[in-house]
């Protein structure tokens, strides 16, 4: 049942397909999913099921299939429009909403698996299957940006308190282009290349999406081309207004370690079957190279609707703000943030014009508990990280070494830190990329440390003398 249960987005994209070739009313398949779904998920309980899924093959399949369907989508509406030539206004809209919906769900989460994962295959088809929504430079920032940033005021991902869902899409859009452009420009400068030389990844994210629609021009002309890029765009927007509610008013130091209170979870059925379990927020960010199957849900969480409710409430900033997010918020200040958040909070609040519930005597009972029960958590944890580090075996023992710690500048406590997140071995922190270094070192709240101390040219060493 497990497996199953990930089927049902390629499913709906077969249907939108097949909704294409039937023409007439059909094609509004795809578009109605949304307000149908979004019913269904918000009427059920929320799903806090750990998945018993131990084949990592079977479980990638849906998410192969949902990649690959995207483009055949607007292959399937390029035929449409050959087939349909006398077709109303009215249909083509159907047509361009069903093309626009579907290129967000459930090919967003399911690009975003593939290029999360290791592997070149995995990375390039999850890269250019973004061409659906024209960002085939999208894991860039989001990869090397979002997930350093997340949280924190660096993060175009995440919204102030106060934003609304009009004001801060548009800016998301620039900040992630931006953002991606601006950091593959710096990979190649590093590399001693030109900012803007031929091996820019958004020149090969150009050359993608004139390929495709040189395709799609070929199947059905101009009209063609206008109903997948109208789609394409409308897709394009609507991918970062999801981001609004999955990381909205939520506040994190510079630099600090990312924890499973910076993100929200959105953990109805639907919302986690769909999206892949990216609503399924924690454990991703804690540990991203994560399989969706393997993340867990956050026990703790503050609870949040459905994925689909917090999208339609946002569209109508005065109903998201008072009736969903600032009871959130309220909560996760109260609850679950650190004396230092809680100074930006306070701080957001007031620019916002929020209330101020830092002020309400009873919850500042609460903030002075949690404030004096994370002072306490800080002090356990300092002394945990300082007896691990500095224990010695008594005389004459024999201590059997791990791998990891073989690693000069890795201790038993950073060993368990990697562990956590896949690194188990000599070959697994030789094999991390650039990018990999950075999800690690922002998860584990270090900047540099890895290249540094030359722990992958030491892992490469130890792991040639083991073999």
């Amino acid at each position: 049942m497990d497996y199953a249960r990930y089927y049902l987005g390629p499913l709906l994209q077969i249907a939108v397909i097949a909704s294409f070739f039937l023409g007439g009313p059909y094609v509004w398949l795809g578009i109605a999913s949304l307000p149908l779904l979004g019913l269904i998920d918000s009427l059920l309980p929320n799903d806090m099921a750990v998945r018993k899924m131990r084949n990592k093959d079977l479980a990638d399949i849906p998410v192969w299939m949902a990649s690959l369907l995207g483009p055949v989508i607007y292959i399937a509406a390029a035929i449409w429009v050959v087939r349909n030539p006398s077709a109303s206004a009215w249909e083509y809209a159907g047509v361009i909403a069903s093309c626009a919906w579907l290129s967000v769900i459930p090919l967003v989460p399911a690009t975003h698996e593939l290029y999360h994962q290791r592997g070149k295959l995995r990375r390039f088809v999850g890269r250019y299957a973004q061409i659906c929504y024209l960002d085939a430079t999208r894991e860039i920032a989001h990869v090397v940006g979002h997930h350093i940033h997340v949280a924190t005021d660096k993060d175009g991902d995440t919204a102030p308190r106060g934003t609304s869902l009009y004001a801060f899409t548009p800016r998301a859009v620039v900040v992630s282009s931006r953002e991606a452009w601006s950091s593959e420009s710096d990979n190649l400068e590093k590399l001693g290349k030109g900012r803007w030389s031929l091996g820019h990844r958004l020149y090969k994210a150009i050359l993608a999406q004139l390929i495709f629609q040189t395709l799609l021009f070929v199947i059905g002309g101009w009209v063609a081309v206008a109903v997948a890029l109208t789609g394409m765009l409308i897709a394009r927007f609507w991918v970062e207004s999801f981001n609004y509610f999955q990381h909205y008013g939520l506040i994190r130091i510079h630099n600090g370690a990312i924890h499973r209170r910076h993100v929200w979870n959105h953990l109805k059925p639907l919302s986690r079957v769909l999206g892949f379990e990216i609503t399924n927020h924690a454990d991703h960010h804690t540990n991203s190279f994560a399989a969706y199957h393997e993340l867990k849900p956050d026990t703790k969480w503050i609870p949040m609707p459905s994925v689909f409710v917090c999208f339609f409430s946002a569209l109508i900033p005065p109903l998201w703000h008072n009736l969903v997010i600032k009871p959130a918020l309220k909560r996760w200040d109260i609850e679950l943030a650190s004396p230092e958040e809680l100074k930006i909070a306070k701080f957001q609040n007031e620019q916002a014009g929020w209330p101020n519930w830092f002020e309400d005597d009873h919850d500042t009972g609460n903030l002075e508990a949690r404030i004096l029960e994370l002072e306490k958590e800080n002090r356990q944890l300092r002394t945990q990280l300082l007896d691990a580090t500095s224990r010695k075996p008594y005389s004459g023992e024999t201590v059997p070494m791990s791998e990891l710690t073989q690693i000069k500048g890795i201790g038993p406590a950073m060993e368990k830190q990697l562990n956590a997140h896949g690194i188990c071995s000599f070959k697994d922190l030789a094999s991390l990329d650039e990018v990999d270094i950075k999800r690690i070192e922002s998860a584990i709240g270090f900047n540099g440390r890895i290249r540094r101390e030359k722990w992958i040219e030491q892992a490469r060493e130890r792991a040639s003398e083991h073999v």
